[in-house]
């Protein structure tokens, strides 16, 4: 029997590279690819150089790229000298071939169907992953539309990457598409009814002579079977150490829908698996070096900033909670052990001796032995007063085993004594720490603009994470590396797909595909 080929993918609004960094992931019994990510489209610059980066180290099978990627990763060698390097001449010009930087809706059709059509190769057989962001769904169903909302559609740019989407679908007709968004849109609504439901109606029947099953990858059947929450991924479930709840919809051409019995027969074969057990924020961070974070809006200094570790413990006074004491002794012995952690880490940081509490499996994923240092661990900034907070929410969190609410705060540590006790006064919970013993919230784009949400659980390091933490919380392999300042880095790692989830999800479309291939030959593919 011939060698089954990989699965062409091509991967719309990419960003950093999750949802492909999953698909492209999968191998099989032999260590081959079952998927071939063949153009993945982004419209932001720096995203897109993390796109092409990771393109690069992919173009090389496993094990065998060469050490001018680690050395560029380590910051020893530039960006240009990488991609200019003697080792990597093939290899660049597929990245550059494989990663667009281009704004779909903006840049001409004809443009995007050349990449697709070329990079395709006519094959029948091929996954579109990716969706639109949330803000282009403020639109309603090409069918439902009354003349005052198709003025206002037509009004709003936003549409232009839904109704782009759309046409690329109708265009090149893929066997299966991948299409993931935020739970909120769930409940938006537009003129009064459910975007959601327009939504499936127009993915449902794209054209005339095109049509999709839209299927959950969480529970079986058909889509005029499920509820809405039915398309909800929550991530925590599936290995993910991250309470991440996304919508993500599973897309299948109506011909090799109806020429899988399977999808009828056994419909519990084409949904995920759950996980024997959660992946907690420890197991993921724990082996990563300790680092002290640094002072803001004064000079910093490793004795400074023990300095203010150490006065955090004096802020109880006046506190009366049941946990005053033990909360106190935790403080106390995490101002202690803060003498050790005289580094604030860097772009590179060498790798230590430590307990890894990784499964066998996470450990695979995650570790690279080429890397001998963790990369993009580096501890942002905070004021004196905010690493008091950080102090005593980490304690709390350790002693209590719950991140406490400004209601559970000492007075001397409340940010703002005036309004704080007031009901309408937003983010009760805004100092979070991340509890060691359960995935972690949701990683988020805006953590980039505020760490409060993201405390290290370790009370001794007083900080937020790092990007190389929120990378482990979103399943981002550790040679992953993130183009763009820190700012730009958080950004990406927040609005990515996990990769691991990413990889359970292309599992099950294989599943699919191959079931279907064992029926009748495609027939209704791409048009010439």
């Amino acid at each position: 029997m011939a060698k089954q080929k990989p699965v062409p993918v091509i991967d719309l609004f990419a960003g950093p590279g999750g949802l492909g960094e999953g698909f492209s992931s999968l191998t099989d019994e032999n260590g081959d690819r079952c998927f071939d990510l063949r153009i993945s489209i982004e419209k932001d610059a720096i995203a897109h150089k993390t796109l092409s980066l990771r393109a690069l180290l992919r173009a090389f099978p496993k094990g065998k790229v060469p050490d001018c990627y680690y050395d560029y990763a380590r910051g020893e060698i530039t960006r240009k000298q990488l991609f200019e390097h003697p080792d990597v001449p093939e290899e660049a010009r597929k990245a550059a071939s494989e990663a667009k930087n281009a704004e779909l809706g903006k840049i001409p059709p004809e443009e995007v169907d050349s990449w697709i059509g070329n990079a395709l190769e006519g094959a029948d057989e091929w996954v579109l992953i990716g969706g639109p962001p949330c803000q282009a769904y403020s639109v309603v169903g090409r069918s439902r539309r009354t003349k005052q909302a198709l003025v206002d559609f037509e009004k709003d740019e936003k549409h232009l990457l839904y109704r782009e989407y759309l046409r690329i679908i109708q265009q090149f007709r893929p066997s299966v598409f991948v299409m993931e968004n935020v739970k909120g849109m769930l409940s938006s609504q537009h003129g009064g009814s459910l975007i959601f439901d327009h939504i499936l109606s127009d993915l449902s029947a794209p054209a005339d002579d095109l049509s999709y099953q839209i299927r959950s990858f969480v529970v079986p059947g058909e889509s005029d079977t499920l509820k809405p929450m039915d398309f909800v991924i929550e991530s925590e479930r599936f290995g993910v150490p991250q309470s991440r709840h996304r919508v993500i919809l599973f897309g299948i051409r109506s011909d090799l829908a109806s020429r899988t019995p399977e999808l009828k027969e056994k419909p519990h074969r084409f949904v995920l698996q759950p996980s024997e057990k959660l992946v907690t924020v420890a197991q993921v961070l724990n082996d990563l070096p300790p680092l002290r974070s640094r002072l803001s809006r004064e000079p910093d200094s490793a004795d400074a900033w023990l300095l203010a570790v150490r006065e955090a413990t004096k802020s109880l006074t006046g506190w009366k909670s049941v946990a005053r004491n033990q909360v106190a002794e935790e403080m106390a012995t995490a101002a202690e052990t803060a003498s050790k952690h005289l580094s604030y880490g860097g772009r590179s940081v060498k790798a230590i001796a430590g307990e890894c509490l990784l499964s066998k499996k996470h450990k695979s994923w995650y570790l690279n032995r080429r890397l001998d240092a963790f990369l993009q661990h580096e501890t942002r900034s905070h004021m004196r007063t905010d690493i008091h907070r950080y102090l005593f929410v980490s304690s709390y969190a350790k002693v209590c085993r719950f991140s406490p609410r400004l209601a559970e705060f000492p007075p001397r540590l409340l940010p703002d004594h005036s309004n704080v006790d007031n009901e309408d006064v937003p983010f009760k919970d805004r100092f979070r720490v991340q509890v060691a013993w359960l995935p972690s919230s949701t990683v988020v784009a805006h953590i980039a603009k505020d760490g409060h949400y993201f405390i290290h659980p370790d009370p001794s390091q007083c900080r937020s994470l790092t990007v190389r933490e929120v990378a482990r919380l979103q399943t981002f392999p550790d040679d992953y590396f993130f183009e763009g300042n820190r700012t730009e880095q958080y950004t990406q790692v927040g609005n990515a797909v996990p990769p691991w989830l990413a990889k359970k999800i292309a599992t099950v479309v294989l599943d699919f595909l191959t079931a279907s291939r064992r029926r009748q030959p495609l027939q209704e593919g791409r048009r010439s």
